[in-house]
C-alpha cells in the first residue's frame, strides 16, 4: 500500500475490529489499556512501545501450537493461552494497538530461519517459514508506518542466543540476520505484503502444500508437531547439544 495516498476508509480498517484482530474483545481492550497507559500522559508513538513489549515479553513464543483458523488465531484466544507464534503474536499486537486507538496492520513475508529446533526441522523438512507475520503501526501522523515484530520473547532471546528484536517506534523492527555468535538466523526472501486482517485463505493453501506433514488447520489446540512437543524443552535440548 502506498502510504502516501492513505485515505480516511484506509486508517478507518486499520482500526476495525475483525472475527480475527478482535480489538473490542473486553480482555484485549484491558490488557490494552493497561499496557499502554493513559493517553493523556503518553504520546502516540509511546503507547505502541509499550505494546509491542508488553506482547513480545508476556506472550511467550511457542511454533509447536501454529493453528491457521479463526478460533485459534483470535487476539483474545492467544492473550488467554499466554503464548502464541509469530502470527498470532502479530495479531494481538495490532488488536492492541487498534484497541487503543493506534491505526495498525499485518505484515508478512517468507523468511529462511538458520536456526531452529531438531523438531521443527523434522517436521517441516525446509527452513524456510512462510507468511511469517509481523505487525506494521502508524506511529505518527505523517502517514509512516512502521514494522513490529514481537515474536520472540526476551527469555527465549537469552536461552538461544538471539539478539533480541527492540522497537522505538522510529524505526522498523525486524529479524537480525546473525545471532550472537555470528551464525546464521534469519534472511527475508519473499515480501507478503500488508494485510488489514489475516489472509487465511492464502496461509492455509500454502501451508497444506509447503508442510505436507503437519496439520495447522484443526477444531482443537493439539499441535501439528505432536501432542508431546515442548517448544521451551526443545530450545533447552538444542542449545545444550550446541554447548
Amino acid at each position: 500500500m502506498d502510504d502516501s495516498a492513505l485515505t480516511a476508509q484506509d486508517l478507518k480498517d486499520a482500526l476495525a475490529e475483525t472475527p480475527i484482530v478482535d480489538s473490542d474483545h473486553p480482555a484485549v481492550r484491558e490488557f490494552a489499556e493497561d499496557r499502554a497507559g493513559a493517553s493523556a500522559d503518553r504520546s502516540v508513538k509511546d503507547r505502541a512501545i509499550r505494546l509491542y513489549y508488553a506482547v513480545r515479553d508476556e506472550i511467550r513464543y511457542d511454533p509447536y501450537g501454529a493453528a491457521v483458523d479463526v478460533d485459534n488465531l483470535r487476539a483474545s484466544a492467544t492473550l488467554e493461552a499466554g503464548r502464541g507464534w509469530c502470527v498470532s503474536k502479530a495479531v494481538l499486537l495490532a488488536a492492541a494497538c487498534r484497541s487503543v486507538g493506534i491505526p495498525a496492520r499485518l505484515g508478512f513475508a517468507d523468511v529462511r530461519n538458520h536456526l531452529s529446533t531438531a523438531r521443527m526441522r523434522e517436521h517441516m523438512q525446509t527452513e524456510i517459514f512462510y507468511w511469517h507475520g509481523y505487525t506494521t503501526i502508524l506511529v505518527d501522523d505523517d502517514a509512516r508506518w512502521v514494522k513490529a515484530t514481537p515474536a520472540f520473547n526476551i527469555e527465549l532471546c537469552e536461552k538461544f542466543g538471539f539478539l533480541p528484536l527492540d522497537f522505538d517506534g522510529e524505526n522498523d523492527s525486524l529479524y537480525h540476520p546473525f545471532d550472537r555468535e555470528g551464525r546464521q538466523h534469519m534472511e527475508y526472501v519473499n515480501e507478503r505484503g500488508e494485510f488489514n486482517d489475516v489472509p487465511l485463505d492464502d496461509l492455509v493453501a500454502t501451508f497444506s502444500e509447503k508442510y505436507p506433514s503437519l496439520s495447522f488447520n484443526r477444531e482443537d489446540s493439539s499441535s501439528g508437531f505432536g501432542l508431546e512437543a515442548d517448544f521451551d524443552r526443545d530450545v533447552e535440548a538444542e542449545v545444550s547439544s550446541e554447548g
